[in-house]
């Protein structure tokens, strides 16, 4: 999905906010944690927008859970753009997204290999931050993508999207989809995901306005990012709550498994889905009439987010300052934001008449 298409096809959502936030994948801090306990992002040195970029630099990737659709794409945007860049690109990782003891040992294991810098996918916002600042103390360069740290414990985020848009849009998707009216429950990842909770955060206060005084969140589920849980999750919500309305699935693991279930159940139709997925997942979900609309942006260009950053870093190009600009390739010019925060972007709404255009 090129940036030029999210503009086109999202202009009528919020703009982005650039928020020291968390943002699985798609999948915990909330905006207290990231915000209060940490400080600025680290930051080192003066930067030179004009120093070459360097060549030849090994950048690791650690997302979330190896062999995940989700963070396969977006690794493999960021690869994609440290061959086209002249650099080498390696990835580690555990295999199950809750496992952060794993996470730490792999972060150790790439400050032992001496990379330039690595993009860090967080599966919890503190645990990393010994092991981070170790990594940068040793002059390697931490860039988060997907889910966030607190702020001192990298240079910078490469955030998806504004959390906040995030987090409301889905909301408004599905009031839409029920009228307005309705007892609704939220299928998240692990209860300690960085960017689920803050956006459930924003969830929360969106139905604080008026115009859903007549739709009830009822439970906050979790599936861990597993798909049998997800399933048997959504499961249980609808054993629980057989009058439920909605499911906000803010995972693409979950609104998956969840579709999985509505799709060959007696709620097919009756139940709204909606959440964050990708097009190659739900477009068969959308095409059957389960799901009506949903949202996501390019894993890929997040990567290569990542990957850019890392290496705009690594070259001394920027140090992760507030006001800092760089070139990406062909995705243009970013600015860096409050907190050393990057928005990629802004989501892309899928449905039944634009999911064709997609292939992720």
């Amino acid at each position: 999905m090129r940036r030029a298409s999210i503009r086109r096809t999202c202009a009528a959502l919020a703009a982005v906010t650039s928020l020291a936030l968390a943002t699985t994948a798609c999948g915990g801090t909330t905006k207290k944690d990231v915000g209060s306990e940490g400080g600025p992002a680290a930051t080192a040195g003066k930067a030179d927008p004009n120093a070459a970029t360097k060549k030849g630099l090994t950048v690791g990737f650690l997302p979330k859970q190896v062999n995940n659709p989700y963070f396969t794409s977006a690794d493999d945007g960021g690869k994609k753009a440290l061959e086209e860049l002249g650099e080498k690109y390696k990835e580690v990782g555990p295999s199950s997204a809750t496992d952060t003891s794993g996470q730490v040992s792999y972060v150790n294991t790439l400050t032992q290999q001496q990379v330039n810098a690595m993009a860090v996918s967080a599966q919890d916002p503190g645990a990393l931050c010994t092991a981070l600042k170790q990594a940068m103390s040793n002059g390697i360069k931490v860039v988060t993508y997907d889910s966030d740290t607190r702020p001192e414990c990298r240079n910078a985020f490469v955030s998806q999207a504004s959390a906040e848009d995030l987090g409301r849009t889905e909301v408004r998707l599905l009031a839409e989809q029920i009228g307005y009216k309705g007892r609704i429950a939220i299928l998240s990842a692990a209860q300690t995901a960085t960017n689920q909770n803050t956006w459930i955060d924003y969830m929360k206060q969106e139905l604080k306005d008026p115009k859903y005084k007549n739709v009830q969140l009822v439970k906050v589920a979790y599936g861990n990012d597993d798909a049998q849980q997800s399933f048997q999750q959504t499961q249980g919500l609808l054993q629980e709550y057989p009058d439920l309305k909605g499911i906000i699935s803010p995972t693409t693991v979950g609104i998956k498994a969840a579709a999985q279930y509505l799709s060959g159940s007696k709620y097919k139709g009756k139940v709204k889905l909606t959440g964050l997925g990708t097009p190659n997942d739900m477009r068969k979900y959308v095409k059957n009439g389960t799901v009506d609309a949903f949202e996501l942006w390019d894993p890929a260009k997040l990567g290569e987010l990542a990957a850019r950053t890392a290496v705009a870093l690594s070259s001394g190009q920027i140090s992760g300052k507030e006001g800092e600009t760089f070139k990406a390739g062909a995705m243009g010019t970013y600015t860096i934001g409050k907190d050393g925060v990057i928005n990629l972007g802004k989501p892309t709404v899928f449905d039944a008449k634009n999911i064709d255009q997609f292939n992720f």
